[in-house]
């Protein structure tokens, strides 16, 4: 019994949505340096896991949420429910690994240069796969929209 072929609907979404070009990167590890001029630590960064065609899609507006934790201070910061879409062939981001999108396709929206997101889970496996979709959750920065 063969099995479903789903090579040509993954052309399709890399040709109309995977667009633009995403990189992936581990979680830096080592010693910040201190920046005298800036005043501030620069941290190193870590090694790229991927950087090809790609696309990152906000999941549901209304599920932004921030979730108290009994016996904890309120905290501001929000999940942000983004998904991480590449190719079946690119490599399976980790937890934790860290998404940039470093070329936004003539048109797109510039406003995703500059944004990194993290990794939440594994990219997904599936029995029945197009394209690989990963769960991820923007990187708030203080004092920033």
């Amino acid at each position: 019994m063969a099995g479903i072929d789903l090579s040509s609907i993954a052309k399709l979404v890399e040709g109309l949505v995977m667009l633009d070009i995403v990189r992936i990167t581990e979680p830096a590890t080592g010693t910040p340096d201190f920046d005298q001029e800036s005043g501030e630590y620069t941290y190193p960064e870590g090694a790229v896991v991927y950087e090809g065609i790609g696309a990152v899609l906000a999941q549901n507006l209304n599920d932004m949420t921030s979730v108290p934790i009994t016996g904890q201070p309120w905290v501001d910061e929000t999940r942000s429910r983004y998904r991480l879409l590449t190719p079946l062939d690119a490599p399976i981001p980790g937890r934790d690994h860290l998404v940039s999108v470093v070329q936004v396709h003539t048109g797109g929206d510039l406003s995703l240069i500059g944004r990194h997101w993290r990794c939440l889970d594994p990219g997904r496996a599936s029995t029945l796969n197009a394209v690989r979709t990963t769960p991820i959750d923007q990187v708030q920065v203080h004092g920033e929209e």
